[in-house]
């Protein structure tokens, strides 16, 4: 069985830092490229990035392009997300997921985690 396990979330000041991880296990982590989305308070969840399967092919939202980054350890089946130069408007709930880049692109998943909370305050 699939899963997905993020770790990394918190309360942090705007302009701050916070770094996410996911684990996976039952599967083979470098089969799948590796996506993180979030969810905002009464609004759809949204793509923020992705990564491919050898690390090479990222893509980011243009929200934050030039302040988070994705990166992949496929030896420790993990994937991460840097995030710097929080603003408030980065609150929100962050799954990350496995699939394909092009599934991914669509926002469908073939696995997801449960989330990890992001508050960044005003």
């Amino acid at each position: 069985q699939v899963q997905l396990v993020e770790s990394g979330g918190g309360l942090v000041q705007a302009g701050g830092s916070l770094r996410l991880s996911c684990e996976a296990s039952g599967c083979t982590f470098s089969n799948y490229a590796m996506g993180w989305f979030r969810q905002a308070p009464g609004k759809e969840r949204e793509f923020v990035a992705t990564i491919g399967w050898s690390g090479v092919n990222i893509y980011y939202a243009d929200s934050v392009k030039g302040r988070f980054t994705i990166s992949r350890d496929n030896a420790k089946r993990s994937v991460s997300l840097q995030m710097n130069s929080l603003k408030p408007e980065d609150t929100a709930v962050y799954y990350c997921a496995a699939g394909s880049l092009r599934g991914l692109a669509r926002s469908q998943g073939d696995y997801w985690g449960q989330g990890t909370q992001v508050t960044v305050s005003s």
